[in-house]
């Protein structure tokens, strides 16, 4: 969907005629000029509104073609034709086409990790990985789909066999690669969230809460990062490698947070699951995990005492609760 251009050039004269074809499934007519003005009748309905000349840099032999929102069916064998007073002039363009991974998603449902990322070309390949290294099996086929436009989405899916695991999914084509990671971290009121580093100079660095809402953006190495009004006050520090410190969390933080980070080579992403767990959560437990205990240990004593042997259960029972022995007389 972006633009580029086909290269062409003439030596310079006058009476200018510039014909583009497409010779890869017959001569296809892609782009007409003489008598000064483009002619776009005989244009192919493929590329109606979406061919031009630099006209202004014609006259200096300029006629290369720009090509709007590219498509994958657009790749093939151009020729460009050119005629003039002092003669004519040919040129054989070969347009390869790839759509890049854009992004990777991946999420947690119960035990089940989905990865899958869309819109990719040529097919792509999905991969699995964990941190630290483990011994499970990472070998799933991943379901690919081609759309009507020759794009592909790819999607696999693991079974969780442990929550100490770091799960990444890297998706790269022959153009690009881009990695989605899925961490789980508890924090209590103010937490770092990692981010995956990646060469410098870098060309961006996106924060996403819940993969919609952003946080914050910095649009390249060592230009200041903006906050987003929503965040102002959450936000304390981004270090250079990315990782950000959250203050003053609560309950409304738990979530997913997606770190974005790009150099001109690639783009890393790491989804982290972020649960806020309040000093209170902790004493609380500390205090119900003593009740238990007591309560064990008052029943234990109390069947050790009942099945002694002795005169009197009565006094027997005192016996086991007191630090002095009482006497049975």
């Amino acid at each position: 969907m972006e633009s580029c251009v086909l290269p062409c050039s003439f030596q310079v004269d006058t009476e200018v005629i510039i014909h583009w074809i497409q010779r890869t499934l017959g001569d296809t007519r892609v782009h007409s000029y003489y008598n000064n003005q483009d002619h776009l009748a005989l244009q192919d309905q493929r590329y109606k509104n979406r061919t031009s000349l630099f006209q202004d840099q014609i006259s200096g032999g300029n006629a290369s073609l720009q090509l709007s929102g590219v498509k994958i069916q657009d790749q093939g064998r151009y020729q460009c034709t050119t005629s003039t007073l002092a003669g004519n002039k040919e040129f054989i363009i070969n347009l390869k086409v790839d759509a890049p991974v854009d992004k990777v998603d991946i999420e947690q449902v119960e035990n089940r990790i989905t990865c899958s990322s869309e819109g990719v070309y040529p097919q792509p390949e999905l991969t699995w990985s964990t941190s630290p290294p483990s011994n499970m099996s990472l070998e799933n086929k991943p379901t690919v789909q081609q759309t009507d436009q020759l794009l592909y989405n790819i999607h696999s899916s693991l079974i969780v066999s442990g929550t100490d695991l770091v799960y990444s999914c890297t998706v790269r084509t022959r153009k690009n690669k881009r990695t989605a990671t899925l961490k789980r971290l508890g924090s209590s009121s103010e937490t770092t969230i990692p981010c995956e580093s990646l060469n410098p100079p870098l060309t961006g660095l996106v924060w996403r809460f819940n993969h919609s809402q952003i946080i914050l953006d910095q649009t390249g190495d060592h230009v200041p990062y903006t906050v987003s009004e929503e965040w102002r006050q959450r936000v304390k520090s981004v270090s250079e490698s990315g990782s950000l410190t959250l203050k003053d969390l609560s309950s409304d933080q738990d979530g997913i947070y997606t770190c974005e980070l790009s150099n001109a080579e690639e783009t890393y992403v790491t989804n982290t699951l972020l649960r806020i767990i309040k000093e209170s959560e902790t004493d609380v437990a500390g205090v119900v995990v003593g009740v238990v205990l007591g309560v064990i240990l008052v029943t234990l004593l109390a069947l050790y005492c009942k099945h002694k042997e002795g005169t009197n259960f009565i006094l027997q029972k005192l016996y086991c609760f007191n630090v002095t022995p009482l006497s049975t007389e």
